[in-house]
């Protein structure tokens, strides 16, 4: 059991979904959770997180935090002595998301609200490791100015799965997915 397996074992997506659809957290695929945002695919959130390599004591930015899921996940990966925000942009899910997160006692992670037409936090910023759970039509520059110098994000990008790693902003694939769009 890895770490990303350990941080799903200790935060089940169940915890996180509206009831009306907790019974189907196993389904590993996406499933509403409201404003017309999903819970993203668990396989799919396993492989984004082996993928940005999350270490004890990041500073981690979560964009698109949605139900709260992903960012108690990586609370979990970054420990006590790291941090992680969350960033939504529906009033809606910062509620649901914030509740579900504070029901985890992990203090160190926060979700807000997104400014609209800002992509990310660039007042925060630099992160360690971003993770973008929704897709842009391409790689956001902005997103990427918000890394740190040795930082990693995960975004997935006209379907393809890309991780973008520094110093020099050096682009990977990593699979194909669907995602709602960033806005």
């Amino acid at each position: 059991m890895d770490a990303v397996d350990r941080a799903f074992a200790a935060h089940p997506r169940q915890g996180f979904l509206p009831r009306a659809v907790r019974r189907r957290a196993s389904y590993d695929g996406p499933l509403p959770i409201a404003a017309g945002q999903t819970s993203s695919q668990p396989r799919t959130v396993a492989d984004m997180l082996r993928l940005l390599d999350v270490r004890t004591g990041q500073r981690v930015l979560d964009v698109g935090s949605g139900s709260g899921w992903t960012t108690a996940l990586l609370a979990h990966l970054v420990g006590p002595t790291g941090e992680v925000r969350g960033v939504e942009l529906e009033p809606e899910l910062v509620r649901f998301g914030g509740d579900n997160l504070a029901a985890t006692d992990q203090p160190w992670a926060t979700i807000t609200r997104a400014a609209p037409g800002v992509l990310g936090d660039p007042g925060g910023a630099p992160y360690d490791r971003i993770l973008v759970s929704a897709e842009p039509a391409e790689l956001p520059q902005e997103l990427v100015e918000q890394l740190a110098e040795d930082g990693r994000m995960v975004i997935p990008v006209a379907g393809t799965m890309l991780l973008v790693t520094n110093p020099g902003a050096h682009v990977s694939e990593h699979g194909y997915y669907r995602f709602v769009p960033l806005r």
